[in-house]
């Protein structure tokens, strides 16, 4: 409209103008009224233009807005909200109009009103964009999962507002939850799986791995990779045959072999494999069902180890001794050689006991028996009686007996020179400073020799036994010799 006065006031002058020079050309005066008159109605057609568009903007923002599959609300700094759309609305079970001015707070869980403090504290903190999910209610008590996605910026009125978009996400929700009791269920089930369950192809590579293959190398993909790669190098072959036997007969094997893991640890394994055919009866498959036995491998040989072995100094035991010297015993019988049996005892050891307690005595005794242990030939045996009781084997010794004495004095000498050393001994009790103390426990040793003569372990016994008991009444620290049959 401005425009068009600006043109009548153009028109005017120019009119006067004209007039001035020629007022009697009525035709060149209408053709320049028809010239404005034609630009006016332009102007008046671009007018109705700006106009429609604004009209269909206003009914894009309705349909964008009012209208959109998502709900947007308004929020003061108070949480009041200022403005919603009818989605938002709509998920809240409210009037549009009795939404405008609630407090967003009524419509959240109560349980969740600290999750959405912490989102309103992160989006005003860092003056970007946050997301969240939680728990809302509407008006008449049903809850619901939604999305927020919001932003803080600053009003028309120049206070700072938020902005919300609400997604109503309970679907989502349930079939997370779903699947997530599915994937429970199936860990359930997976990781209480023993077996590792493989097809191979007749070369030995994979075919198919059991889930439960990922307790060794995670999510790899094992296909068509060779079984065998894992597998000790020094069971390889073993294993390898066994393999190749499966295939030629159809007859699987039960095999136990070491298996190399991801991070260097070896595990003990046990499989046995079987065969699937075709139609014809030829062998196209071979199915290996392993277990690993590492715990149980574990466990039996520390069975073992209590069974044989003294707990405290991990040396042979009682039993495990009778057992060496029967076979010693033997041996002898077969190749005419002399044996020698020691009995030690430790001479000054209760004392310890007495002032320091029975753990002070245990670190003496670990040290002796690393002592004796440390003294002897490999072949020989260092066993633990039992109190400060010690006994060491000397297998396969010469024919002669005065040699076999002579070796036998040399290293029996061995061992009291090293059990005299004073012992340093570092106690370390809780809540005390640690200290550490020496103590001076020389043994008494009494030495026999034994041959293909002798018939029983108890009378070689008996013969070392009294030898340390001269030892012992002589002063201790020494050795003695008890005479072997002829």
């Amino acid at each position: 409209m401005e425009n068009a006065s600006m043109a009548q006031g153009t028109f005017a002058d120019q009119a006067q103008t004209d007039g001035a020079a020629d007022e009697t050309d009525p035709q060149r005066l209408l053709h320049e009224l028809r010239v404005h008159q034609i630009e006016l109605e332009s102007q008046n057609d671009e007018l109705h233009c700006a106009q429609d568009e604004l009209e269909a903007s206003r009914q894009l923002y309705f349909d964008l807005y009012d209208l959109a599959p998502v709900g947007y609300c308004t929020l003061s700094d108070s949480g009041q909200i200022l403005q919603a759309n009818l989605t938002a609305a709509t998920l809240l079970g409210v009037a549009r109009d009795d939404l405008v001015m609630q407090q967003i707070g009524r419509f959240i869980l109560p349980n969740e009103h600290d999750s959405f403090l912490r989102h309103s504290q992160q989006m005003s903190a860092t003056g970007e964009q946050h997301s969240c999910d939680l728990r809302m209610v509407k008006k008449d008590g049903t809850t619901f999962w939604a999305h927020l996605h919001s932003l803080g910026i600053q009003g028309t009125d120049g206070k700072r507002v938020c902005r919300i978009a609400l997604t109503d996400i309970s679907e989502r929700k349930l079939a997370e939850e779903a699947l997530h009791e599915q994937k429970e269920f199936f860990h359930l089930i997976a990781d209480n799986l023993s077996d590792f369950i493989a097809v191979l192809d007749l070369d030995g590579r994979r075919l198919y791995n059991s889930p439960s293959y990922q307790q060794i190398f995670g999510t790899k993909d094992l296909r068509d990779t060779n079984a065998f790669v894992e597998i000790h190098p020094d069971d390889r072959e073993r294993v390898q045959q066994a393999f190749r036997k499966t295939v030629q007969t159809g007859v699987g094997s039960q095999i136990e072999f070491r298996f190399l893991m991801t991070d260097g640890s070896i595990r003990d394994m046990e499989s046995r494999g079987s065969v699937i055919r075709d139609r014809q009866g030829n062998v196209i498959r071979v199915v290996v069902v392993s277990q690993d036995i590492t715990e149980r491998k574990q466990l039996q040989e520390q069975v073992r180890q209590m069974a044989f072995h003294d707990l405290l100094t991990r040396l042979p035991n009682r039993r495990l001794f009778n057992d060496r010297l029967s076979q010693a015993m033997a041996a002898s019988a077969r190749s005419f050689c002399h044996g020698a049996l020691m009995f030690i005892d430790l001479d000054n050891f209760k004392p310890l006991n007495d002032a320091h307690g029975h753990d002070v005595g245990d670190l003496l005794l670990i040290e002796a028996a690393d002592r004796l242990k440390h003294n002897v030939r490999e072949m020989d045996t260092v066993a633990r009686f039992g109190g400060d009781e010690f006994v060491v084997m000397l297998g396969q010794m010469d024919q002669d007996k005065a040699e076999s004495i002579a070796q036998a004095g040399v290293i029996a000498e061995k061992l009291r020179a090293a059990m005299a050393e004073p012992y340093r001994l570092t106690i370390c009790h809780e809540g005390e400073a640690e200290r550490t103390i020496y103590h001076c426990c020389a043994a008494s040793i009494g030495v026999t020799l034994f041959n293909q003569h002798d018939a029983s372990l108890g009378g070689i016994l008996k013969r070392a036994d009294a030898a340390m008991y001269r030892a012992k009444q002589a002063g201790g620290n020494q050795i003695r010799f008890s005479a072997a049959p002829a």
